[in-house]
């Protein structure tokens, strides 16, 4: 089965989304009607705006589920999904992609994730940090037993978790996996503590507006981060989609999930190739690649 996979924050980079406005009619409606619904011109940042810029994260959740959507949109009779998937923010790349959400209703749902995370991020001093080298029941131990608030938030694939949030218990959490073989543990240049219990302030933010949408009957199942397994229900999906801000992203799971159910193509959808190179490091026998434009 073909698998389209969609990129989360921090796939970003200056010029994304160039090649597409300048090649593809479609795209260039698509990127004009982005720059209508958000009320600023998006696409001024991502083709000539600089890393600092497209780095803010009103800016960089919707310019990557831009970067993606659009891209898959022009495959046109090529895009045949039989299951979907996305990181983190991709996820809502990936409900467009399998026809659960529109382009429109998508992007503003988007916008508002990131206005909401912003604002938790400023409530309270947190950070996320990445831990190599230990198994996932090790880290998870540790965490609990630190003072303060600090969890698992992205299983990225085996060795490679990220912890997630207050900044002095994720200072405390470092010091102690390093002292426990951990090959690194290193705090990211993030805004805060995604997919932690302090983003439930965003979590509340982003259900009013989530549950103010429609979402229709999927073309094919989405396999959601917070389940790690194929959802073809529209309420299902929605309740997912809302704990997905404080809740881990279980993407070795769901990636491992996805191939025991006959995934054996995965395509990754978006900038950059983040995801591919998870791929290789969850299971090597499976075909992984991007979208040549």
């Amino acid at each position: 089965m073909k698998a389209y996979i969609f990129p989360g924050q921090g796939a970003q980079f200056t010029g994304m989304g160039l090649d597409l406005y300048e090649n593809s009619p479609l795209a260039q409606g698509l990127f004009e009607q982005a720059n209508q619904i958000l009320g600023f011109p998006i696409t001024d940042i991502m083709f000539e705006g600089t890393a600092e810029q497209l780095k803010e994260t009103k800016v960089t959740q919707p310019a990557i589920f831009l970067h993606s959507v659009i891209l898959a949109k022009t495959l046109g009779a090529n895009f045949k999904p039989e299951m979907v998937a996305g990181h983190s923010l991709g996820e809502f790349s990936a409900l467009v992609a399998n026809g659960v959400l529109s382009f429109e209703d998508g992007l503003k749902l988007v916008s508002k994730r990131a206005m909401a995370m912003q604002k938790a991020c400023e409530a309270q001093e947190s950070t996320m940090a990445a831990v190599l080298g230990l198994e996932d029941v090790v880290v998870e131990e540790i965490c609990e037993n630190i003072d303060g608030v600090v969890v698992a938030a992205n299983y990225n694939c085996p060795g490679q978790l990220v912890i997630s949030g207050e900044t002095s218990a994720i200072d405390k959490a470092c010091e102690v996996l390093k002292g426990k073989g951990a090959k690194r543990a290193l705090k990211l240049p993030v805004g805060g503590a995604f997919h932690s219990p302090l983003m439930e302030p965003a979590r509340e933010e982003l259900a009013a507006a989530i549950n103010n949408t429609t979402f229709n009957e999927p073309i094919c199942p989405v396999y959601q981060n917070v389940v790690a397994k194929a959802v073809d229900n529209a309420d299902e999906i929605k309740e997912n989609l809302i704990a997905q801000l404080t809740a881990p992203v279980r993407w070795t799971q769901t990636i491992q999930q996805m191939i025991a159910d006959g995934g054996t193509e995965f395509i990754e959808v978006g900038p950059g190739k983040v995801l591919q190179g998870l791929m290789r490091k969850i299971d090597r026998n499976v075909a992984a690649s991007g979208v040549v434009v």
